[in-house]
């Protein structure tokens, strides 16, 4: 049997599924060529996602009852349009389910969702090298923004920053 992008099944994820999201997440930096950079672990992602307080969602893609798909999330906020979006951190879609539109089929889904909730837009980061990404995102309409830049500041710079000193006002 083949199955077809109709068998397709989309589902929110479960903590059970923790060990199979990370392992997505392993198989997309390796993907992009930085699986160095992933530094996560399973328990990271079931203390910070399925806890007391979740810091991201996921969405889940089947097809015959096995995993085919990812999208990781979270809501942000847009102080310039006073509107709540929703973040995508990682998109997934296994090799051997890819062409089948599930990859557009989660991004759909969690727009529908953030759209339903009052959400009027979605952002994501495309790693600079990685083409594929691009040509697909900007199908989907999803266009690269030509005036904005992502900074980031990690690891040991990061909590040197936080935990400097906090300066006054000046009287």
């Amino acid at each position: 049997m083949n199955p077809t992008s109709n068998d397709v099944l989309l589902r929110p994820g479960r903590i059970e599924d923790v060990e199979t999201i990370h392992a997505a997440i392993l198989k997309l930096g390796s993907h992009i060529g930085a699986p160095e950079e992933i530094i996560s672990t399973p328990d990271d992602l079931r203390m910070y996602g399925f806890g007391e307080k979740p810091a991201f969602s996921t969405l889940i893609a089947e097809v015959g009852g096995e995993f085919a798909g990812l999208c990781l999330h979270f809501p942000i906020f847009s102080t310039w349009m006073g509107r709540p979006g929703v973040y995508v951190q990682d998109l997934y879609v296994e090799d051997r389910f890819r062409g089948r539109k599930i990859g557009e089929r989660l991004l759909r889904h969690v727009a529908a969702q953030c759209r339903n909730e009052g959400g009027v837009y979605l952002r994501l980061s495309v790693d600079t090298d990685n083409e594929g990404a691009k040509t697909f995102y900007e199908r989907l309409g999803i266009a690269w923004s030509s005036y904005e830049q992502t900074q980031k500041i990690i690891g040991e710079a990061f909590f040197a920053f936080a935990d400097a000193p906090q300066n006054e006002d000046p009287e």
